[in-house]
């Protein structure tokens, strides 16, 4: 780290102790950092995990900091290995914007399970719902999980995602093996706002639950487990909000699409949509398999 007036010293406090998460070992080094002057403005750099190392690579570390009155958190990974204090609070903004689309656009457990919801969905308001009530469970979840205050076991959140991805995609194709050309028919909806027939408030409900499940594994791939903190929290609103505008990008495109198909040749549309559930759904199967087998 550095300062204005020059590079800081760092002097070790305590012992290095050793814990673990999620049976992985973890170290704790604290470090008290010296520098020449009082600056306005400080730099930090991490060196941690480069990807030229050979053995870990494509790693975030994300750093919370507290420095002369600035406050604040940053991604660093091999690409942008440091960062100043003196950051406006947009540049703050973009990068765990960034963060958030580039976690969802590599993520294929997220981008499966919003392809199985939107092909499985009959109207706008359906798909709509659908995706706003996933947002709400998993935004839910993940906050509380990636503060620390909820704690659930990888080992059993990957499988039942996996397993999500199959009974959501398998859903629709359980529909178009029984009702055919007529599995986007609606049956007699409520008279509410909402106006939902009877499949598709249990459909909402499934969707919500799995939600709740996708957050803590967006929070366990974050790697995040640390005290409630406003600066932290700030972040990952940030982080969140990133992953829904690319999850909405995608409905913007794909959902159109299959109502225009839909609309001028519905053999197809009901067809097409019944081989991508067939597709999702066997992946997920085959995943769900390999994380409780461990293999």
């Amino acid at each position: 780290m550095g300062s204005d007036g020059g590079g800081c010293t760092p002097t070790q406090v305590g012992d290095v102790t050793m814990t673990r998460q999620e049976g992985v070992p973890y170290a704790d080094l604290l470090l008290d950092w010296t520098c020449p002057v009082q600056a306005g403005e400080h730099d930090v750099r991490s060196g941690l995990f480069p990807d030229g190392e050979g053995y870990v690579k494509g790693t975030k570390t994300i750093v919370t900091y507290e420095l002369d009155g600035r406050s604040g958190s940053a991604a660093l990974d091999a690409g942008n290995p440091s960062f100043s204090t003196s950051r406006s609070w947009y540049e703050r903004f973009r990068e765990f914007f960034v963060l958030g689309a580039e976690h969802l656009l590599t993520g294929i457990d997220h981008i499966l399970f919003l392809l199985a919801l939107i092909a499985g969905s009959r109207r706008l308001r359906e798909v709509v719902l659908a995706a706003t009530s996933f947002t709400l469970a998993h935004s839910l979840t993940f906050m509380l999980a990636a503060l620390g205050l909820v704690d659930v076991p990888a080992g059993l959140v990957e499988p039942v995602i996996a397993l999500s991805i199959a009974v959501v995609a398998g859903w629709h194709l359980w529909g178009v093996w029984r009702r055919g050309d007529q599995v986007n028919d609606l049956e007699t909806a409520g008279r509410g706002h909402l106006d939902l027939d009877r499949r598709g408030w249990i459909r909402l409900g499934v969707v919500f639950c799995f939600g709740l499940v996708h957050g803590l594994g967006f929070a366990g791939a974050l790697g995040i487990n640390e005290a409630w903190s406003w600066t932290l929290l700030w972040s990952l609103l940030v982080f969140n909000v990133g992953i829904e505008t690319v999850q909405l990008a995608v409905i913007a495109v794909v959902f159109p699409l299959l109502i225009v198909l839909r609309h001028r040749a519905p053999k197809i549309g009901t067809w097409a949509t019944g081989a991508l559930s067939a597709g999702v759904s066997i992946i997920g199967l085959i995943w769900f398999v390999q994380r409780v087998s461990g293999s």
